[in-house]
């Protein structure tokens, strides 16, 4: 694990407008800026996870604070995340975070019409949302505050308001479980 030497430091420090799991008070706060159609975001994103659940366990459900923002590709990605955003509004943004990322392969318009329809959105107003891009100043956010932060490609990790990247040394530059555990216990040291 290593820092980013270059613009090492989140830019936009965490806040209650972003998609958050867990308490902003937390001993460690997790941002990742992620790509519904990244697979290495979904692989981090399924690692997170797993260590979320084991910190709650062994250490309490405010020890670790998960928070999620849009980096994609946007001219290759942008209904995935305005499909993101439209749930949130309705209440829904993990599940739909959760079924993106599960079904990366599958993520056409059909797909995020049967997601919502799956989660009990309403339908009519789902689409409105996505046609219109009402959400996509917040998603512009999202890209802009990565941008700040030096972050050029997902997934980005920053940990306490410090970015996290793989070292150079390790195949295909792929996150494991210990890196990013070894990441979180670092940062409350």
């Amino acid at each position: 694990m290593s820092f980013d030497c270059d613009r090492s430091l989140l830019f936009v420090p965490p806040s209650t407008q972003d998609h958050i799991k867990g308490v902003l008070n937390a001993i460690v706060v997790l941002v990742m800026y992620g790509d519904y159609q990244c697979q290495e975001s979904a692989d981090v994103y399924r690692l997170i996870k797993v260590i979320g659940r084991q910190l709650n366990v062994s250490l309490g459900e405010n020890y670790l604070c998960f928070l999620f923002r849009h980096f994609p590709q946007i001219q290759i990605h942008s209904h995935d995340q305005r499909a993101a955003e439209a749930a949130a509004v309705q209440g829904q943004f993990w599940p739909m975070h959760e079924m993106l990322f599960s079904h990366q392969q599958e993520l056409g318009n059909g797909y995020l019409v049967e997601s919502a329809n799956n989660l009990g959105l309403d339908i009519s107003q789902f689409l409105q949302d996505i046609s219109k891009k009402v959400y996509i100043d917040r998603i512009n956010e999202d890209i802009q505050s990565g941008l700040y932060s030096g972050v050029t490609a997902t997934p980005a990790l920053f940990i306490n308001g410090i970015r996290y990247s793989v070292g150079v040394a390790q195949p295909r530059h792929r996150w494991t479980v210990e890196q990013i555990m070894a990441a979180i216990v670092a940062a409350n040291d």
